[in-house]
Parts: structure tokens; C-alpha cells; sequence
């Protein structure tokens, strides 16, 4: 029945499970092991959750919620999904943050009296995702472990399950929030010890939209542990090789990690042994607000494109999509891996790029499929998919036989293991069954015994045929047959008619209205042998199976390997082909201080433009250095502020990550950070105007920037009253120009700022130019020296189709306001020093008091003294 919706229901306590029904008291106990998350407990075709589960999986999913039958004296609640489409419903709970632990039947049926064995097999949660179907081919599921240290000191460790490789870092408490910014987490686990503080700052973040939550017990928590688990792991005998011996916060949170995975796969992580030591003075810092300014991987409305990453992804495999995206967004401040990757997109294009490409395809994700492999979780169908991989593979070597440096340190690596492409050839269909337990995964002549029983079941229709004619023979019964059902098994039945002739050798097994069906000993013989077959099969192709996997796990470093080989020569195709396709260049790196783009082009916009047959981009220079570090850029609204210094931190990004860059020429000299403040946002869930969030993006800016740092100011001081906005605008720019030196792109609509570069010897102004032609106004997106002349507001308010008369009321407003200005502004200088301020004068009855030293006087003093300071101020 229907469930009515005021009816709550609240899943009974374990603790008399005497009082249960058998399958209610398992599930109960079950339950008791997983009470923070939904239970999917399997029966039959279906996916059952009861109680509170089943409450809330039916508001989640939207699927039915019934009663049924009753436990202990109270009503069953439940809700089902089917077997069949568990991974639709997994998918839908994970995107909502849940997590599911499968409870399987693992026993036979009937092999026990109660109900038939189960065990949770394996715990699904956002952040150890490893099914295909619950991950996107292009993202990776992360899972970060949290460690709340002394003096204010936290210890982070994380990894993705598919990828086999953890990571460690040390930071300062409040630096947390960039942190998980920058890992990308889908989940973090964290001690029940943490202050009450950091713990509201971590659900701050998880409001916020980032990463599902999971508390962990304390005790997991313990660095001594984490560096025994790394140890066992990496198969070392020391972390010096990493230089992470003395990361202890680190390895506390390691020990959780690593322990939380294995819970949650139900097994060791035998495929993860690399480890990666990540400090803040390796990484160029893209703040979160940087990345989504810039639309790296995300645009501004939370699509996936247009974005530089999409605009870059010409890789063939996921596992290639997935490494150029880490390159993107952990560019090193080092250059020497750029520098090797610009060395190999340039081998790349002068040769063996189309013959690479072209034997990546049909290339599966090896990478996914041996971590699979490693937890025991691979499909059938994805081992046959790394059998055609690997024979694919086989092509890649050779074509960088005669390549250098990374090229040829990739070719290298580009060995599959020896015998392992026959290994899975001999052992598996080559279109077998989805799962295991459906039977026809194993080839033919790979197991006689396995040969011998599908013989029977393939056979058993010739054997019904052979004995029918037999029996009618032998019998003299035209009309018999020799049948087969699942109640009653093989039979032979014989009309009411034809009784008479039914030998004495013939057991009656069931009487029908006009007939009689009976046994025979060889009947009976063939059946008993023929019905056990199917099932001694599929239990042989269990254990064949399970074998096969047993055997490949010795394969699965090398694998690993050769997975990351694949993955990095398609990341650097991937880019090689979009700088021949895009018309790129080369960037250099100097060891001098400065950035200097000769025609430096939008990526994204150039594209997009080609692509609707818009027009041509219209390049810009840029040259930023020790004697020119700010820009103060003027020009009307849609002009190509906002474009000109996005693409001059994308050409900076993209020279860092390895990749040629969209300009004539590039010369880029250190770089620690690019920071953004670009555009009009507000947070208020979290109590922040649109004001507030622009003030705290700049100051966090301001603290964070140094003189090797890309800053982007668009339109600072927008969000308050003209004078206070121009006020904190100049303000910023003097502190970034005085103090910070940073590399400075200030757009500005204050003309005021103008004034700026005659006080400051480092700035100079440009503006993007426009014409006008009658009301008309033509922008024509280059960046000319000098400040604007105006704005042109009203003239795009035009074009955006703001009604005539608002139009016109808008000019005649503003012809009276710039004479009104004109004629009574009093002329202040935004770019003096602060007075100090004024000394006030003081009284005789102040300087009096302000000369006593009261220690040093005796009560006879002081009474005289007071007298004369009343004498004073009467």
C-alpha cells in the first residue's frame, strides 16, 4: 500500500533482533554498521531500503514508498530500485552529496536455512567514485583527508581512487579554504577532535557548494600510523626520497585517507604506490576566484564551455583530458617541465603528430581500468577493452624510436607487460557478458572442464530429440513428447488415450485433465546432470574469472605506468595539434622580471569568433616590466578591456603550463600568482553584498600579491557611491603600484585615475579605442597609449535597445551634469600623501597636568597642585 506522507517511520534499534523476522534482523544488523548513510540491501531483481532510508530515498530519488508485512510487531516501510538500474539512482544520490553502501547476496539460496547470506561488498561515496558510469571521462572523483594540528597548523592528504597516487601538504589554518579550492575535493573526511570552529568553517565550505563531508573517529587520525601505511604502500623504507619524512599533519591525515579508502572498497589499495609532496612555493597560486574569472574549466554561468580547457581538449582519451586539466590548473613556478613540453609540441609538429593521434584512437581508459582491476571491480567487457588497448599500444613505440627528451623518455615507457594482451585474449570472449554472474565471459578451450559442461547444456536439445523418437519406437506412441519446464523438470508426456501402451519402466511425475507426464531413469540421469551444469558453469566461470584477476595483479604497476605514458603523450598532441590549428607560437622564458606579448590574442574569443563567422580578432601588445608594471585602462563599456587583460593572463597561464601560447611572439619572466578581480557578483548566503565581495576579493589580493605576481583590477569601486569608489579605486592602485609592485591591469571608468601615471613613475595609461558617427559608435577593440576621452555609455545603452526616450532624457541629463561639474567641482588631488593630522593647542590648564609627575610628588605637593590646576581652569 501507499505510504501517507504524515506517516514517519523510524528504523527500529538492533538491540532485540530476536524479535525481528530472519531478513529484517540481518538488515538491522547491517544498519547498525552504516547508520549515517543509505543501505541498498539486496533482494532478488531489486535494490530494497527500509525505514528512514526508504523515507528518504523516496524523496531524493521520487520513487515509490510502500508498507509490507510487518517486524517485531511494526509496519515494514520500503523502497526499492531495480538491479538493473542501481548505477542511474547511485549517480543521482552522488551528485546530491550521499553516500550508499551495497549490501550483495554473497550466500547461495537454499545452501542455509534464515535468509541467504549478505555483506556489504563495497561503500559508494562521492569522493572514492571508480564506476565508468558514475564518473565523467574528463574529472576525476577526489577524495581530501584533514588533519587540525597544533599552532594553528593543518595537515592535508588526498587522492583520486582511479589514479593510484596520494598527496601531501602542510598549510596554515587559514589558508584552508584555497586549499580545497585548489584540490578540487568531491569529499574531505576530518577527526571528531577538531575545534568547533574548523569544523563550522569546513561546513562553511560545504554550503558553499564544494565537497560532501564525513566525520572519521579520532584514532585514525595518528602520524605515526600514516607514515607506516605511505611506507607499505610506496614498498620504501623511508619517505627522504619525496622529502616528506617531516610532514607529520600530512601523514595523520594520510593514515585516514588511506584507511577510509580501503573501508569504503572493502579491500587494500595494492594499485596505489606514488606519493607527491605539493608546498606553496612550487604551484603559480590560481585562486578559485582566478579560475572562474578567467573561465578556465567552468564558465561564469557553470558551463563547461566555451573555456580554455574545452578550447585545448583535442586529446583522444579521458585519461589524456583528464592530465591536460591538472597541467592547466597546476602550472609550476619551475620551468623546466614547460620547457620540455614546448620542446615536445615543437618535435611533435614537425612530424609524427598525425601518426600518434591516429593510433590513439580506440585506446580505452587504461588507466580507470587497472585501478578497477587492482580493487577487484573490473568488468569483463573492461578487460577486453584493455586487451584491444593494449595491442593498440603496441603502435606508439615505434613511432618515437628516434625521438629525444620527453619524447623519448615517454617512448620508453610505452611497454605493455609481457603476456599480458595474450593472457586475456585466451581467457575471455570476445564480446562477453556485462557481468560475471550472467556467465559467457569465458573463451572456449580455455577450461576443459568448463568445455565439457556447456557441451551438456548445448547438447541437451539433441538428446530430448534423440530420446523422443526413441521412446515413440519403442513404445508404439506417435503423439509423445519429451518436454522440459522449470517447476517440474524433463518429463514425457503421454496422453489419456494412449495409457495403455506406457511401459512399466515409466514413473508417473505429474497427472494433467487429459494427460500423463512421467520419468525415466535415463531421463531422470540426463536431467540431474543437465540442470547441475548450468549452475557447476557459471560457478566455474566465477573461479576462471577470479583466477584471471589473481594473475593480472602482478601486471598492475606496469600498467600504471604505461597508462600515464599514454595519457601524457596524448596531453602533449592534444596541445600540439591546437597550436598548429590555432596559429600559436612559442613562448621564451627569461630569468628577468617582466611580460612582453607582441600580438597576443583571446583564445576562447578568437575561436568563438571564428567559429560564427563574427569577424577577425584584432590582436594587442603588452609589455609589463620593472620601469612600466601597472596599466591604467580606460575605454568605453564592450570596448575590450575585460578581453585584452584576460588574454594576457591566459598567455601567461598557458606558457607555464607547457603549452605554445596565441600571440606573434611571447617573452615571460618569473611568475608566482595571477590574481582577479573582474566583474559583479554578490554571496548572500553567506551575509556578502555585491560591494563586499568586490572588497574582500581586493584585499585578499593585496595581501597576497608580490612583484613576481599578474594582478587583474576590472573596474574596482564600482559597487558604492562615486566618491568612495574613486577614493578605495585609487587607494588600491597606489598600494599595488607602491607597495605590492605587482603587474597591474587597472580598468577603470573614474577618468580621475588618469591622473594616476603623473605621480607614479611605473604606471601608464592606455585605453581601447572607439569612433563615433553621428549617435553611433564604433568600437574597434585596440589598445592605444593615452587615457580615453569618454566613456560611451549612452551609446551602448543604445545598442542595447534601452527605449528612445530613456536615451534621450539620458543625453540632456548628462550634457547638465558635466556643465554643472565644470562650473562648481572643487579640484581635489586623490594622489597626495595623507596629512598629518592637526596638533590641537593646548590650554594652561592641560600643559599644567600633562608636566606632573605624579610618583614623584608628595601629598603636600600634589594638594598644591591640584589648587593651582583648579586656579587654571576657572
Amino acid at each position: 500500500m501507499k505510504l501517507p506522507a504524515d506517516a514517519p517511520e523510524v528504523a527500529p534499534t538492533p538491540g532485540d533482533l530476536d524479535k525481528h523476522t530472519p531478513m529484517m534482523a540481518q538488515y538491522l544488523a547491517v544498519k547498525h554498521q552504516y547508520p549515517d548513510i543509505l543501505v541498498f540491501y539486496r533482494m532478488g531483481d531489486f535494490y530494497e531500503l527500509f525505514w528512514e532510508d526508504a523515507e528518504k530515498a523516496a524523496r531524493l530519488l521520487d520513487i515509490t514508498l510502500t508498507r509490507r508485512g510487518q517486524s517485531a510487531g511494526r509496519p515494514i516501510t520500503m523502497a526499492g530500485v531495480p538491479f538493473h538500474a542501481a548505477e542511474t539512482y547511485l549517480a543521482r544520490l552522488i551528485r546530491m552529496g550521499e553516500s550508499v553502501a551495497i549490501c550483495e547476496q554473497i550466500g547461495e539460496v537454499g545452501a542455509s536455512k534464515g535468509p541467504v547470506e549478505r555483506k556489504v561488498v563495497r561503500v559508494v561515496t562521492p569522493g572514492t567514485l571508480t564506476d565508468t558510469a558514475l564518473l565523467h571521462d574528463k574529472s576525476e572523483a577526489l577524495l581530501l583527508a584533514v588533519q587540525q594540528g597544533p599552532r594553528n597548523r593543518l595537515g592535508l592528504a588526498w587522492m583520486a581512487l582511479t589514479q593510484g597516487m596520494v598527496h601531501l601538504a602542510e598549510c596554515a589554518g587559514d589558508e584552508l579554504e584555497p586549499w580545497v579550492g585548489r584540490i578540487g575535493a568531491s569529499e574531505v573526511i576530518y577527526s571528531g577532535e577538531v575545534t568547533p570552529a574548523f569544523e563550522q568553517r569546513l561546513k562553511a565550505l560545504q554550503s558553499a557548494g564544494a565537497p560532501s563531508l564525513a566525520l572519521r573517529p579520532a584514532f585514525q587520525f595518528d602520524a605515526g600510523l600514516g607514515q607506516r601505511k605511505l611506507l607499505e604502500q610506496l614498498q620504501a623504507t623511508s619517505l627522504a626520497a619525496w622529502d616528506a619524512q617531516s610532514l607529520e599533519q600530512a601523514h595523520a591525515a594520510a593514515a585516514a585517507l588511506l584507511a577510509y579508502a580501503e573501508h569504503t572498497q572493502g579491500r587494500a589499495l595494492t594499485h596505489v604506490h606514488a606519493l607527491q609532496v605539493q608546498r606553496d612555493d612550487e604551484l603559480i597560486d590560481l585562486p578559485q576566484a582566478t579560475r572562474r574569472n578567467l573561465e578556465l574549466v567552468q564558465t561564469l554561468r557553470g558551463d563547461d564551455g566555451p573555456t580554455l580547457f574545452k578550447l585545448l581538449d583535442a586529446c583522444v582519451t579521458g585519461m589524456g583530458s583528464r592530465l591536460l586539466k591538472c597541467w592547466l590548473l597546476e602550472p609550476r613556478r619551475d620551468r623546466t617541465a614547460a620547457t620540455q613540453r614546448q620542446d615536445a609540441i615543437a618535435a611533435l609538429r614537425e612530424g609524427p603528430l598525425d601518426a600518434l593521434r591516429g593510433a590513439f584512437k580506440g585506446i580505452n581508459d587504461i588507466e580507470r581500468i587497472t585501478a578497477r582491476l587492482a580493487l577487484r571491480q573490473v568488468r569483463p567487457r573492461e578487460l577486453v577493452g584493455l586487451r584491444q588497448s593494449l595491442e593498440l599500444a603496441a603502435q606508439l613505440a615505434p613511432i618515437l624510436a628516434s625521438q629525444a627528451g620527453l619524447l623519448g623518455e615517454i617512448g620508453s615507457q610505452l611497454q605493455a607487460p609481457p603476456g599480458c594482451a595474450e593472457r586475456l585474449a585466451g581467457t575471455l570472449m570476445a564480446e562477453p557478458a556485462a557481468l560475471v554472474r550472467d556467465g559467457g565471459v569465458i573463451a572456449a578451450g580455455c577450461d576443459a572442464d568448463l568445455d565439457e559442461l556447456r557441451a551438456i547444456q548445448n547438447n541437451a536439445d539433441g538428446f530430448l530429440l534423440q530420446l523422443e523418437a526413441q521412446e515413440r519406437e519403442r513404445t508404439g506412441i506417435a503423439n509423445l513428447r519429451v518436454q522440459f519446464n522449470r517447476v517440474h523438470g524433463f518429463y514425457i508426456e503421454v496422453t489419456q488415450g494412449q495409457l495403455d501402451k506406457v511401459p512399466a519402466d515409466y514413473r508417473r511425475r505429474q497427472t494433467l485433465k487429459n494427460a500423463e507426464r512421467f520419468i525415466t531413469p535415463e531421463l531422470k540421469a540426463f536431467e540431474d546432470k543437465a540442470l547441475s551444469a548450468q549452475e557447476r558453469a557459471l560457478a566455474r566461470e566465477k573461479w576462471l574469472y577470479e583466477q584471471l584477476l589473481d594473475e593480472l595483479q602482478a601486471h598492475v604497476p606496469a600498467l600504471t605506468r604505461l597508462a600515464r605514458a599514454i595519457a601524457s603523450l596524448d596531453a602533449l598532441c592534444a596541445l600540439a595539434e591546437r597550436s598548429l590549428t590555432l596559429g600559436w607560437c612559442r613562448p621564451q622564458f627569461t630569468r628577468e622580471p617582466g611580460i612582453e606579448i607582441a600580438q597576443g590574442r583571446h583564445p576562447v574569443v578568437e575561436a568563438r569568433l571564428a567559429e560564427t563567422g563574427s569577424g577577425a580578432f584584432i590582436p594587442n601588445d603588452t609589455r609589463l616590466g620593472p620601469k612600466q608594471r601597472m596599466q591604467i585602462i580606460t575605454g568605453p563599456n564592450m570596448g575590450g578591456k575585460s578581453t585584452y587583460m584576460r588574454q594576457v593572463a591566459l598567455i601567461c597561464l598557458l606558457a607555464s603550463m607547457g603549452s605554445w601560447v596565441p600571440a606573434r611572439s611571447c617573452r615571460l619572466g618569473p611568475m608566482d600568482a595571477i590574481h582577479t578581480r573582474i566583474g559583479a557578483a554578490d554571496d548572500l548566503a553567506n551575509a556578502q553584498s555585491t560591494f563586499m565581495l568586490e572588497m574582500t576579493e581586493a584585499a585578499q589580493i593585496l595581501h597576497a600579491a608580490t612583484p613576481r605576481s599578474l594582478v587583474l583590477m576590472d573596474e574596482i569601486g564600482r559597487g558604492t557611491s562615486t566618491f568612495d569608489g574613486l577614493a578605495l579605486a585609487s587607494g588600491i592602485a597606489a598600494y599595488l603600484h607602491d607597495r605590492t609592485q605587482a603587474y597591474t591591469l587597472f580598468a577603470t571608468h573614474y577618468f580621475e585615475l588618469t591622473e594616476f601615471p603623473a605621480r607614479h613613475h611605473a604606471a601608464v595609461n592606455w585605453h581601447v579605442s572607439a569612433t563615433e558617427s553621428g549617435h553611433d559608435i564604433v568600437f574597434l577593440h585596440e589598445l592605444q597609449p593615452g587615457p580615453a576621452s569618454r566613456s560611451y555609455g549612452i551609446q551602448v545603452a543604445r545598442l542595447a535597445g534601452m527605449p528612445a526616450a530613456v536615451v534621450h532624457h539620458a543625453r540632456h541629463a548628462l550634457a547638465a551634469l558635466e556643465e554643472q561639474q565644470t562650473q562648481a567641482r572643487e579640484q581635489v588631488d586623490l594622489f597626495a600623501p595623507a596629512p598629518e593630522p592637526a596638533v590641537a593647542t593646548r590650554s594652561p590648564a592641560e600643559a599644567a597636568l600633562a608636566a606632573l609627575d605624579p610618583d614623584a610628588m608628595s601629598p603636600r605637593e600634589a594638594l598644591d597642585a591640584l589648587y593651582q590646576l583648579k586656579k587654571l581652569s576657572s
